[in-house]
C-alpha cells in the first residue's frame, strides 16, 4: 500500500487548511485512515481518524476545529483544519490500517509539513 499526503503549507493563525491522504496498491475492504502529528521534540500523536464505517476520533486540541471525511471511491482522506493555531505547527502524517481478520497492518505516508506563524 501507498500513501501519499498532501496539502500542507504556511497558514496565519485563524485560517484554514484541507490536508489530503490517497493510499494505493493492496487496498483492503475494512481499513481506517487517520491523521497523526509531530511537531519538534514531541511524541507523534493522533490528530483524527475514520474508521471504513465513518466512525470518527478526534485529540481533545482538534475537536470543534478539525472534521475528518473520507471518500471510499477514492481511497482518500480529508482533514479539514479550521481556526488554525501555532501550536498546531507539526509534520502531519497519514496512517492508512489495513484489517484482514485479526491481523492488522500499518502504512504510513511520508509527513507533509503544516506551520501556522504570523
Amino acid at each position: 500500500v501507498q500513501v501519499v499526503e498532501s496539502g500542507g503549507g504556511l497558514v496565519l493563525p485563524g485560517e484554514s487548511l484541507r490536508l489530503s491522504c490517497k493510499a494505493s496498491g493492496r487496498i483492503f475492504s475494512i481499513n481506517t485512515m487517520g491523521w497523526y502529528r509531530q511537531a519538534p521534540g514531541k511524541e507523534r500523536e493522533l490528530v483524527a481518524d475514520i474508521s471504513h464505517y465513518d466512525t470518527t476520533t478526534y485529540a481533545d486540541s482538534v475537536k470543534g476545529r478539525f472534521t475528518i471525511s473520507r471518500d471510499n471511491t477514492k481511497n482518500t482522506v480529508y482533514l479539514l483544519m479550521n481556526s488554525l493555531k501555532a501550536e498546531d505547527s507539526a509534520v502531519y502524517y497519514c496512517k492508512y490500517r489495513g484489517e484482514d481478520g485479526p491481523a492488522r497492518y500499518d502504512y504510513w505516508g511520508q509527513g507533509t509539513q503544516v506551520t501556522v506563524s504570523s
